[in-house]
């Protein structure tokens, strides 16, 4: 069956059940950002922004050295060689990748269990190269957390893995898109990826002018992630 790229006759059940979902998700979020609830999902977010650091520099046949993410919502990834141009934009524009990309596996169970398989095996390899005990301690516990919903999943009738990947892709899309407007446009962080770049790229644009491009992408990436969400239960 070809793609129902038009949107024709939406919603159906499964289309508007996935709309009020994330909108649900988001006005918790908003209403619970201040607190403490939910800061493991946002640890979890700078942990994938520095992976996709780690992972542009694998690409690029560069060398990760170590990676850390810290208490206070910061991150740092130590590299050698690479493409740096490519390594620096990677971590903002990455983790909202990687946000789509958990919110269209949500779409499906099966497609849900293979995001929650290798979301583990990214934890338990980055497990081995964390130089700090947040970053393994947020390892740890996000592989147990994963692991105990996948076997409720399985074997008793909480079945929730597919709201938890969503979950994860929402917080992780929506934290991407205020990280960048906090980082690069409002406090406009000096030592930022962003004015990092700004630095390489002849171009005249500035690092606010780049995080300004880097949110708009961000937030494209977010509603790519509705829309193909919407196409694929259509």
């Amino acid at each position: 069956m070809n793609p129902n790229w038009e949107l024709q006759n939406c919603c159906n059940r499964d289309q508007k059940l996935f709309l009020v979902t994330i909108g649900v998700f988001t006005v918790v979020i908003l209403v619970l950002w201040r607190t403490f609830l939910l800061i493991p999902f946002k640890l979890i977010t700078v942990f994938l922004h520095e992976a996709s650091h780690a992972i542009a520099c694998k690409l690029t046949c560069g060398q990760v050295e170590g990676m850390q993410v810290h208490a206070n919502e910061g991150g740092v990834t130590q590299t050698r060689g690479g493409v740096y141009w490519l390594i620096l934009p990677a971590g903002y524009l990455g983790s909202s990748f990687w946000g789509m990309v958990l919110i269209l596996a949500s779409t499906n169970l099966l497609t849900a269990k293979i995001a929650a398989g290798c979301f583990i095996a990214a934890l338990l390899i980055v497990l081995f190269i964390a130089k700090n005990w947040t970053l393994r301690g947020l390892c740890i516990g996000f592989i147990i957390f994963i692991a105990v919903i996948w076997v409720l999943q399985e074997l008793t009738k909480v079945r929730i893995l597919r709201y938890v990947i969503l979950f994860i892709g929402v917080m992780n899309s929506l934290f991407s898109v205020y990280d960048i407007y906090d980082d690069l446009i409002s406090r406009r962080v000096h030592s930022s990826d962003a004015e990092k770049f700004a630095e390489l790229c002849p171009c005249p644009c500035n690092g606010v002018g780049w995080g300004v491009i880097w949110g708009m992408i961000s937030f494209i990436f977010l509603c790519g992630a509705m829309y193909l969400g919407l196409v694929i239960l259509s």
